[in-house]
């Protein structure tokens, strides 16, 4: 499964060292490698300027880290294929499940267009009140009191709910289903595979999603597997519809990812704007600054920084040739950080102007639930704002969670005034 390999770190103080850290030391880069992860904006500003393509001997990647060779990378599907997925440990071979993420055109288009269907800008619009709603009653309770965990009282707890709402889980089993993703996503150091919760959360999920299925066949109804059940497409020879297996697929997909997006997002909210007082207060005080922000925090951490892909032709890049054949990760986290591209990049700047980011992937593998993110994030965090417009964080109490393609914080204790 594409989620393995997650680290819930333990609490240790997590600092923001300056980007321009010493050159000392080799140049070595490592997803793996939480310590590095700590500190990977100071390595990813050596990769832009020392080995743009860089090659990491341990592992058989190639990594591009400047914002227009990554930009070109996430375009040309016909080079940088997404069939082996997207994570370092497992793009030596094809991928087996049939996630739309994980394919190349033209079967990617039109198995896009079978779930677009699924997020029309009138469905995501239609979510936001829910979404207020939900805000209220997560946050309220917490207006008055000394803190709470920003992450495991809210930001973990708020996408789950609404990506169950739109698949039509039962709001009863909303926290049962992300328990099982906590136990699928959880990794011991040390063990390249799922624990034993893991493996036993894997079945519960699969099953889960495809009794869930057989239920919406049999009574559909206002809800996203409704929609993906009856949506068609011409692909070709004739009309097509989604397999049994591709729903499931599919399902299984957008309860995680959907969810894990978010709760990182929301993480490196907290934790970047308790770091940058003055812009929070901004945001305080003129609260039309909102959606802007949520774009420069995607831009300053991306909450899913690094994506793999498989290499079907021979491509050339700053003087070095990379064959067919290859490992490349495309590191959209360094390439919205790089100086090429923005102004004082490594400044956060709720009031900055930015045409593009990275942080969503481009081209044919942009998210297609970006706008369902972007939403929530913006609910979200106005929500937060106008009941906490200021909060202090401990950096020793700060827990990381880091896959080789994810960053962000598992726990994240506020410090209320």
């Amino acid at each position: 499964m594409f989620w393995y390999r997650k680290r819930h770190v333990d609490r240790v103080a997590w600092t923001e060292p300056p980007v321009n850290a010493g050159t000392a030391a080799p140049l070595y880069y490592d997803p793996f490698d939480a310590g590095i992860d700590r500190h990977v904006h100071a390595v990813w500003a050596r990769m832009r300027e020392e080995q743009p393509a860089y090659w990491n001997d341990r592992y058989g990647f190639w990594a591009l880290s400047r914002f227009e060779d990554v930009w070109a990378g996430y375009h040309d599907t016909a080079t940088f294929s997404s069939t082996h997925g997207v994570m370092p440990e497992s793009l030596d071979e094809p991928f087996g499940m049939p996630l739309v993420i994980f394919m190349d055109p033209p079967e990617h288009d039109w198995m896009r267009k079978l779930v677009a269907p699924a997020f029309t800008p009138r469905r995501i619009a239609a979510l936001e009140s829910r979404v207020a709603e939900l805000v209220g009653q997560y946050l309220d309770p917490f207006v008055g009191s000394p803190g709470f965990d920003y992450v495991e009282d809210f930001g973990a707890l708020l996408p789950a709910m609404v990506i169950g709402h739109m698949l039509g889980v039962a709001e009863a089993d909303r926290d049962m289903v992300r328990r099982w993703f906590d136990d699928l996503m959880h990794h011991e150091e040390g063990s390249a595979g799922p624990t034993t919760a893991g493996l036993n959360a894997i079945g519960s999920i699969m099953n889960y999603a495809t009794a869930l299925i057989a239920e919406r066949r049999r009574h559909p109804g206002d809800d996203m597997i409704t929609v993906l059940l009856d949506a068609e497409v011409d692909a070709g020879p004739g009309p097509r519809r989604l397999t049994e297996d591709e729903v499931v697929s599919f399902v299984v997909l957008l309860a995680g990812a959907g969810v894990e997006t978010v709760a990182r997002l929301l993480s490196w909210a907290a934790v970047t704007l308790a770091r940058h007082p003055g812009e929070r207060k901004l945001l305080v005080e003129d609260p039309s600054l909102i959606p802007g922000a949520v774009e420069e925090l995607l831009r300053y951490e991306a909450p899913s920084p690094v994506n793999g892909r498989w290499t079907l032709r021979p491509f050339r890049a700053h003087g070095v040739e990379i064959p067919a054949g290859s490992k490349v990760l495309l590191l959209n986290g360094s390439a919205n950080r790089d100086p090429r591209e923005f102004d004082d990049p490594d400044r956060f700047d709720v009031r900055r102007k930015t045409s593009r980011h990275i942080s969503f992937g481009y081209g044919a593998h942009f998210c297609i639930g970006a706008a369902l993110a972007r939403l929530e994030t913006r609910v979200a965090l106005a929500g937060t704002l106008a009941r906490f417009p200021r909060w202090d964080i401990d950096p020793s109490e700060l827990v990381p969670v880091q896959t080789s393609t994810v960053r962000g914080f598992g726990s994240v204790p506020i410090h209320l005034d």
